[in-house]
């Protein structure tokens, strides 16, 4: 099961003082999803690896909490004139709505696509969980329009790690029901496949989503 514990947290841009919870333990017994969503076997760790001021909505992980942090002035800005709203206005309550936050965060501190992509894709996670199909599909779209960023970038994603993302943007793109999109996508795994006896697998996975898609490896 999942292990929860109790942390304060100082937010680096309104000095708020607040409580959140941390995750000290979990497992992967529920499985895992062919687009990497994790499941563990009890309570979902997922809302609790990010954290939101509830004073401003400012919104990351833990590090980003620790004392003495510091985030420019731009980022400081912005959070109280987009995410501060929010806050009061409840919209930044379940997990979904927060990892959008950090991600928000995340691009106004001039972070990869990558970071981005990977944060977005959490929020679609966390609308599967929550049975938010709406949501579910918006983060979906737009975790795989930054992964497509971060892949046309001239060396900013390692060759060993392009198949899978490429995979990974396939599959994002077959679960909101473009299948035209999603097959160019599984198409383009075995272009960037660098060591084909250990990337067989995204290979295998890539023709089998094409093919006859699953819900779940293994």
């Amino acid at each position: 099961m999942t292990s929860l514990q109790s942390i304060d947290l100082v937010c680096p841009v309104c000095d708020n003082h607040f409580r959140s919870q941390s995750v000290v333990s979990t497992n992967s017994f529920g499985g895992k999803r062919t687009d990497f969503h994790e499941r563990a076997a009890g309570a979902q760790p997922l809302p609790y690896l990010v954290h939101t001021c509830t004073a401003c909505g400012y919104s990351g992980v833990e590090r980003s909490f620790v004392e003495g942090a510091e985030v420019s002035t731009h980022v400081r800005s912005q959070v109280l004139t987009v995410l501060t709203p929010r806050v009061a206005q409840h919209q930044l309550d379940t997990a979904s709505e927060r990892y959008h936050a950090a991600a928000q965060v995340a691009e106004w501190e001039g972070a990869h696509p990558r970071h981005i992509a990977d944060l977005l894709l959490r929020a679609a996670w966390c609308c599967v969980d929550d049975s938010d199909h709406e949501g579910e599909r918006y983060y979906r779209r737009a975790a795989a329009q930054r992964f497509t960023e971060a892949l046309d970038l001239a060396d900013a994603v390692p060759s060993t790690e392009r198949a899978v993302l490429t995979y990974l943007v396939g599959e994002l793109w077959r679960r909101v029901g473009d299948d035209v999109l999603a097959a160019e996508w599984f198409e383009r795994v075995d272009t960037e496949i660098v060591d084909p006896e250990d990337q067989a697998w995204v290979r295998d996975a890539a023709r089998q989503q094409r093919e006859s898609p699953r819900e779940w490896f293994g």
